[in-house]
């Protein structure tokens, strides 16, 4: 091989497949989807992440404008700024996509979840449970001599930290909604 086709080998684009990673930092964002109410919306969208293999930490999903047949759509997503980018690009595109807003890069979002949390136990940990439930302003929803379920409303990591305390405990079980976000102040995601 000579050095003009060394040379040459070496300014040939690279395949995708076989480049470098750039180690770009993962981000989380919170996305806010408002959306014609009509039905396969929701699993347009869905289908829009698994076929290009972007995860989803979280959906929520609900009617919200009953007038106008508009649903909003609440995904927590992972991955690189570009990746996010891409994610929101073709959202955007399709229809009948309304209106994305990238909630985490507004600044001015308010985040929150529901959670609703099984503990077992009697005695002490009976007595700590309880304790911990009123510092995490935590409500009693059930209760039998055996357990309780707590419903708690927060942050994400407020959830996770009360759960994660509960373990021990004798946590049994843990459903959650997933996030919610809205922006703050008077405009509204249509404007």
């Amino acid at each position: 091989m000579t050095n003009k086709t060394k040379g040459n080998e070496m300014n040939q684009p690279a395949s995708a497949y076989f480049m470098e990673d750039r180690h770009e930092p993962v981000e989380a964002h919170t996305l806010s989807v408002l959306v014609q109410n009509e039905p396969g919306v929701l699993a347009r969208v869905i289908g829009l992440f698994s076929g290009r293999g972007y995860n989803i930490e979280s959906l929520t999903v609900s009617e919200t404008e009953s007038q106008k047949h508009l649903s909003r759509i609440t995904i927590v997503t992972t991955g690189t700024p570009m990746v996010i980018q891409q994610i929101k690009h073709q959202l955007d595109r399709m229809i009948p996509v309304y209106r994305v807003v990238d909630m985490t890069l507004t600044g001015r979002s308010i985040e929150r979840e529901l959670a609703m949390v099984k503990v077992r136990g009697g005695g002490d940990n009976r007595v700590e449970a309880l304790r911990l439930a009123d510092a995490f302003r935590a409500r009693v929803i059930d209760a039998t001599t055996e357990s309780f379920v707590f419903e708690i409303t927060g942050a994400t990591d407020k959830i996770d930290s009360f759960i994660n305390l509960m373990l021990p405990i004798g946590l049994v079980e843990v459903a959650r909604t997933g996030v919610v976000a809205i922006g703050r102040g008077p405009e509204g995601m249509l404007g």
